[in-house]
């Protein structure tokens, strides 16, 4: 075989690459201001020989000590007028001799001592008048008690007064029990991990139907006419607002009967009934053989009420969790946290029903008014769909984007309804009037593929920043503590895990799929019996991978103010404290690989 011979070009292309790899290593340097000569200073080299040698003694274990000082006057400087007393002792006990008993700051004196404990190492200092104790060494006796030790004499300001050279001698007097800082840490580590919990169980619940919305094959094939995305844009924010207004109403004629008790209750159990009985009149009318308009109009009054009287009950329910949580809190004692559950459920429900009322109308207004729009796509000719499209492409327009000038407003308080509300109405108005003209009347939109693109973009903004950030963010909200460490971990969970939730469902076999939408199965038929049964394990795995992150995350979250372990572990550490960081840093070592073993052995008999 003939061998190839090397190219010049291709020589010097190599040559070229490897000296490119080496200026962008060397520029690396530069700016990440490598250097390594620090890394022989005898200063830094000493203090790294402390804290490493801190770190592996945490403070977890203590025992009850009996501290012994033996100590000696010491003048520091030699007095002039004044005779200098060494005190007397005898030959049993311990004390101290040393080579001066005056001097001067930077002085070389010789300690010994006598009588000691055996093979005992500890601190000799010296004490200050004012009781400060300054370090000169650690001594160590040998069998018999005795040690010797230079010492050079701290600069200190003069004093008349004697100070003192003291030798301390820490016996045990009981068996070893937890420290402060091993307790703290025992309550700050489990604090992290139902952080962890209630972080992950929030954003699974809201993170599981937003996949959906994530999932481009469940998407893509969502397309409506121009007419119904019209319709249905106009219809969203009404919706939003009657929902608002109606919980709000609800609430107002209600809160007299929630202040007593008894009508509460009644209220409870009434609700339910009437919700039954409403619902079951409405079906025996719908079996006719011909559905009126009458029975229609009827319908939809029914479906009104039965959802009007499941608020007051919700709002019943919300009260009566409130009343009682507060009430059984204090007598149950220690499983008083079961009554600070119930309160607090009560409360946030004050937040979710408004919320849930006004998505749910939204909803179905907007459900309502696209069907509309789709049929009159579907019916009517194309001119009068034409003409109908150059009024509602325009309105929904406006509507969108003054609803995003609002936005930006309460931002940014521009103030100035010219810019915020007139140009962006102005603006959305023109796009959907000239959309209305280029656009088919009955042309089909995948108004799927941009729910679905606007829902990947929002989770992509929100998981690219760190839960560290959104817990400052919480912490402001809520106040300092491990709730805005869950809430901003729950945050991050949600756009993390509907990303992941979102690409398992684009990886389902198609087959279920087309065989359940070849029935004429509407959107959550298809997602109930064909896609939930496919993704129901990798849930499961992903969630529990989530929740042994968030345990590693939550050890962070303390350092804003986010609760947890990381809080103490700040503490140490700012502190110096690396004895007290060292216990944090194992307990979290030690939950991390306990949640990793778990989640393990749950992930492999449930999947």
């Amino acid at each position: 075989m003939n061998k190839k011979k090397p190219s010049l070009l291709r020589s010097l292309g190599t040559t070229l690459v490897v000296f490119l790899v080496i200026v962008i290593f060397a520029y690396g340097v530069q700016v990440t201001n490598v250097n390594f000569e620090t890394t022989r200073s005898e200063i830094r080299l000493t203090q790294l020989t402390r804290v490493l040698r801190a770190l592996a003694r945490p403070d977890i274990i203590e025992y009850d000590q009996v501290e012994t000082n033996i100590e000696i006057p010491f003048y520091l400087p030699c007095p002039e007028d004044q005779e200098i007393l060494i005190p007397e002792h005898t030959s049993e006990e311990a004390y101290l001799v040393s080579s001066a008993y005056c001097g001067s700051a930077g002085d070389i004196i010789h300690i010994e001592g006598y009588n000691l404990l055996p093979n005992y190492k500890g601190p000799v200092n010296f004490v200050t008048a004012s009781g400060i104790n300054k370090p000169l060494g650690d001594f160590l006796t040998d069998g018999e008690g005795y040690f010797q030790l230079d010492a050079e004499l701290p600069n200190r300001q003069p004093v008349e007064d004697a100070q003192h050279i003291r030798a301390t001698i820490k016996t045990r007097v009981s068996g070893p029990k937890l420290t402060a800082t091993a307790k703290s840490t025992w309550e700050k580590i489990i604090e992290t991990v139902f952080m962890a919990l209630l972080a992950t169980a929030i954003g699974t619940a809201v993170a599981i139907p937003v996949s959906f919305l994530a999932a481009r094959n469940l998407m893509e094939e969502n397309k409506s006419p121009l007419t119904s995305m019209a319709f249905s844009i106009i219809g969203w924010p009404l919706g939003i607002y009657l929902g608002l207004q109606t919980a709000h109403w609800i609430r107002i004629i209600i809160t007299p009967i929630t202040e007593n008790l008894l009508y509460t209750l009644g209220g409870l159990i009434l609700g339910p009934i009437l919700i039954y009985l409403v619902l079951r009149m409405t079906i025996s009318n719908s079996s006719t053989d011909q559905e009126t308009v009458l029975n229609k109009g009827f319908k939809i009054l029914a479906y009104i009420l039965t959802a009007v009287i499941a608020i007051a009950v919700f709002i019943f329910i919300e009260t009566l969790a409130r009343s009682v949580g507060n009430t059984i809190t204090e007598p149950l004692g220690m499983f008083g946290f079961l009554g600070n559950f119930l309160y607090q459920m009560g409360e946030a429900s004050s937040l979710i029903i408004p919320a849930i009322t006004a998505l749910g109308t939204g909803a179905v207004i907007g459900s309502i008014f696209g069907k509309i729009g789709q049929n009159i796509s579907d019916k009517a000719a194309a001119k009068i769909v034409k003409t109908v499209n150059l009024f509602g492409a325009p309105l929904a327009g406006a509507i969108l984007f003054a609803l995003v000038g609002a936005g930006i407003d309460w931002l940014y308080q521009i103030q100035n309804l010219s810019k915020t509300l007139f140009w962006p109405a102005g603006i959305g108005a023109a796009i959907g009037f000239v959309l209305a003209i280029i656009i088919a009347p009955k042309r089909a939109l995948p108004t799927g593929l941009v729910i679905y693109s606007i829902t990947r973009t929002i989770l992509n903004g929100t998981r690219s920043v760190e839960s560290l950030v959104m817990a400052i963010v919480f912490v402001i909200w809520v106040g300092i503590g491990p709730f805005a460490g869950s809430l901003a971990l729950a945050l991050h969970t949600l756009a993390a895990l509907a990303k992941l939730y979102s690409e398992q469902v684009e990886s389902i076999l198609p087959g279920p799929l087309e065989a359940v939408q070849a029935t004429g199965a509407n959107q959550l038929q298809t997602i109930v019996y064909a896609v939930v049964p496919q993704i129901v394990s990798p849930y499961i795995s992903f969630t529990m991978y989530r929740w042994d992150i968030n345990v590693r995350m939550s050890t962070i979250i303390g350092f804003v103010g986010g609760g947890g372990i990381g809080f103490l572990l700040q503490q140490n550490i700012n502190l110096l404290n690396y004895r007290g960081a060292s216990a944090q840093m194992l307990a979290i070592a030690l939950v991390v690989s306990l949640m990793d073993y778990i989640s393990s052995v749950v992930r492999e008999r449930m999947i």
